[in-house]
Parts: structure tokens; C-alpha cells; sequence
């Protein structure tokens, strides 16, 4: 550690401390982690879940991690320092982000999860506080929850923060894969254009209720591993209507709401792989860069653990490794090519953020079946015609016991225009509607 120069403190979590640092060797500034955990062995650090995902990953969009340090028992991650989180800037924001800033943003952070997908791992904790940024480069952080997608199930339930996590998850399904990225970035996405979280639950249940009352209650025909599930718990679904998303983010292209409403699907196996995501017409102003361009293609030739492989593909025919997904036109896109592994003594890690501990403490949605007042989920406060899109008017937040407020929704009719070709990273621009700050929406970070 001699090697480093403290600068200041920028974090305090549960399971270690970060600092903005400065390398004595190269001048370069990086963010240093300090495990609170004690490890009396390399073997014990190389065996960490972070180490072991990020020695198969290298990508643009995926924070690195320089180095790993061990002095005196105390363990020490190297990154390389990004400026914010997205959360950050979302939280004190009074001005919409604009449309090419939320399309560049997405198409990068897909763009890394679709490497990390074909890596065999499945991230299981994306949240704005994990997206990190630096200018108009974003990337994917804290690897802390990443499973292989042909693990041995069952899975913990308690995965990701509240807001974000997927129904199954919520359900207690012993067996999910990278469909809940993509849940998670649907909500994410849907944060971005609204300024406000779209299923801000206190608990478990109340989550699910959040998720019913914007896109609907689950039917047969919708989901029926999904009441298959419920039923297992006692729980009964709230019979809820759901809105459209476009009276939550009026003025919002249709290209962008179509995308969030097939990821935020209840069925695991209806929402769009990584690959597919990218190949939405939301992105058809974006340059993808080829895989074949940065990594060679690959097979994986994994067999899943004995008694998974039949259920899961039988689920959703085999679109991940071992996931749950549904079968789609095979795409064009190429894998990614084994990363040689690292120089002994150094070993690869992200954890930006704290840890989560996988013990379940938020309320188990079982026998949960009291009825609820209903729910107007951030931004809404009736339908909203075509209309009325560029006046400000009052708008109900979410649920009067999270908080009671004012928001101003006035966005403008999105007009066709047809933003000049970009690439991930290369957009400047400005962003325009004035909006009341994040600050006054409580915002409890679960888990």
C-alpha cells in the first residue's frame, strides 16, 4: 500500500471502506477498497465470487479491478476510479435526462451484460448505485451477488436491491438465471427516463403490489409458473389492472416504452436476452461494435448440473446456458473469448459497493393477502392525453406511505427526429425539461 497515496475517503459501507487514491508509480487515480473481513490466505481471497467472475471478464463497459492486496491480513482491491454512480447523478436532478443520454447509457450497460452473459455469469445486483460513470462512459460494477449461470441451483431468494429484483426472485424460485438482469435493467431504464423509481416497495409484498399496479396482476395465460409459485407460499396476487407506461413517462419515444414493458415482463422467459436488447429499434441510431471486433466467437460446451438442465430448457429452450428464458431468432452476434488468466499474486475483483448479505430480513410475501389502498406509481396522476405533453401540471407520487409530494411531469411530445449516428460513450449533448429534485423521494436502499 505503500505504493499509494490516500486522497480521501468517498465511502463507508458494512464490509469495507473506499478511498480516492493516487499511484505513486503512475499518477494515476484510483478508488482502493478496504475489506473490513479478515483473510489469512490467498487461496481464501482467490476463492471470492468477485475474483473468480472477473478473471473470464475484460470489457469496456466493466469496471477494472488492478489489483488485489494482501498486508497484514487486510485485504485491498485496486479500481480503476470512476467520477459518480448513476444514482448520483439521478438524485438531486431537476432536468430529465435527455432521450440520447438514457439510449447511450442502456446501449452500453447491455452491451456489457450481454459479455457477462456469455461469460456463463449473471450479475444478480444491477442498481444505479452499481451502474458507475464517468463522463458519458458507463460501466458495470459490484460482482459481489454474480453466480455462473450453470450453478448448481437452488439459488438464494434475497438477490439484488428491492426495487430492482424480479418476480421470481421475489417468489422465492429456486431457479433463475440472467432474465433478472434484464428485469432489473427495465426498472433502471424506466428510473432514468421519470427520475423516480418505478416498484419503490417497503417490503417484498408491497413489491410485488408496486409491480401489479403498473404492469398488471400475472393471469394463466401470463405467467403460471408464476402463480404456481405464489401458491406454494400462500400468497394470492393482488387483482390489479396496471396502467400504461407511457402516462408514467409522458413524452417518452414508443421504441423506448415497448423495450421496458418486454423486460419488466412477469414471464422470465419473455424478456429479451442482452444480444436481443441491443438489436431493439430503440438502438437503431447506436454503432454496436462487434464482438467479432473485440473477442473471438466461442462455444460454451458446459453441461448444466444433473437435474436442472431438463427443467430449464424445457422452460425457455435453451436461450442461456441454464436460465430462464424462451427461445427467439437466433441473432447475429458473436461470444467472447477466454481472457488468459491472471499472473499469480494478482487476482481480479469488483466490489465498488457493499456486499449483500444473503440472509433474507425484508417481509416474506407469504399470507400476504390484505388489501391495500391503491397504488399511483411515480408521475402518474390520471391518464394523460397527447394533449396535454409540454404543460406542467401536479402529479401524485407513488404511495402515501412512502411519501407524500408534488412531482412535476411536464415532458414534451417526443418529435420524430433522428439523432445523428453514435457509438457507446461518444454522445454529447444537451438535456432540456425542467422537473422538481429527486431529493424530496425518500429513497431507501434495501437489502
Amino acid at each position: 500500500m505503500e505504493r499509494y497515496t490516500i486522497i480521501k475517503e468517498v465511502g463507508n459501507g458494512t464490509f469495507g471502506n473506499v478511498w480516492r487514491a493516487l499511484s505513486k508509480q503512475y499518477g494515476e487515480v484510483v478508488a482502493i477498497k478496504k475489506m473490513k473481513k479478515k483473510y489469512y490466505s490467498w487461496e481464501e481471497c482467490i476463492n471470492l465470487r468477485e475474483v473468480k467472475s472477473l478473471r473470464k471478464m475484460n470489457h469496456p463497459n466493466i469496471v477494472k479491478l488492478q489489483e488485489v492486496i494482501r498486508e497484514n491480513d487486510v485485504l485491498y482491491f485496486v479500481f480503476e476510479y470512476m467520477e459518480c454512480n448513476l444514482y448520483q447523478l439521478m438524485k438531486d436532478r431537476r432536468i430529465f435526462f435527455s432521450e440520447a443520454e438514457v439510449r447511450n447509457w442502456c446501449f452500453q450497460v447491455f452491451q456489457g451484460l450481454a459479455y457477462i452473459h456469455q461469460r456463463g455469469y449473471f450479475h444478480r445486483d444491477l442498481k444505479p448505485e452499481n451502474l458507475l460513470v464517468s463522463k458519458d462512459i458507463i460501466k458495470i460494477a459490484d460482482f459481489g451477488l454474480a453466480r455462473e449461470i450453470n450453478t448448481q441451483p437452488p439459488f438464494t431468494e434475497y438477490v439484488s436491491t428491492r426495487w430492482y429484483r424480479a418476480p421470481e426472485v421475489l417468489l422465492q424460485s429456486p431457479t433463475y438465471g440472467p432474465p433478472v438482469d434484464m428485469w432489473a435493467m427495465g426498472a433502471i431504464m424506466a428510473e432514468l427516463f421519470s427520475l423516480r423509481p418505478l416498484f419503490p416497495g417497503s417490503s417484498e409484498a408491497d413489491e410485488i403490489y408496486k409491480i401489479c399496479s403498473v404492469i398488471g396482476s400475472p393471469t394463466k395465460n401470463e405467467w403460471s409458473e408464476g402463480l404456481e409459485l405464489a401458491s406454494a407460499i400462500n400468497y394470492q396476487f393482488p387483482q390489479v389492472a396496471g396502467i400504461h407506461l407511457s402516462v408514467l413517462m409522458p413524452g417518452v419515444a414508443e421504441d423506448a416504452i415497448n423495450l421496458i414493458k418486454a423486460l419488466c415482463s412477469w414471464d422470465p422467459c419473455k424478456r429479451p436476452t442482452a444480444l436481443e436488447a441491443l438489436q431493439h429499434p430503440f438502438f437503431q441510431s447506436c454503432f454496436y461494435v462487434p464482438p467479432s471486433l473485440r473477442f473471438k466467437a466461442v462455444t460454451f460446451a458446459r453441461t448444466p448440473p444433473a437435474g436442472t438442465r431438463g427443467v430449464l430448457e424445457q422452460k425457455c429452450g435453451g436461450r442461456y446456458p441454464v436460465s430462464l428464458s424462451k427461445p427467439k431468432p437466433t441473432n447475429c452476434f458473436s461470444s467472447a473469448k477466454p481472457q488468459p488468466s491472471l499472473s499469480e499474486g494478482v487476482q481480479r475483483k469488483l466490489d465498488m459497493n457493499n456486499q449483500k448479505d444473503v440472509t433474507n430480513n425484508d417481509k416474506n410475501p407469504k399470507n400476504y393477502v390484505k388489501q391495500q389502498p391503491r397504488y399511483r406509481p411515480p408521475g402518474m396522476n390520471g391518464p394523460s392525453s397527447a394533449s396535454s405533453f409540454g404543460k406542467m401540471h401536479g402529479v401524485s407520487d407513488a404511495a402515501e406511505k412512502l411519501a407524500n409530494m408534488n412531482v412535476g411531469t411536464g415532458r414534451p411530445l417526443a418529435k420524430p427526429t433522428v439523432p445523428p449516428p453514435m457509438k457507446a460513450g461518444g454522445w454529447h449533448g444537451q438535456s432540456q425539461q425542467l422537473i422538481p429534485g429527486r431529493a424530496a423521494y425518500i429513497r431507501k436502499v434495501a437489502g
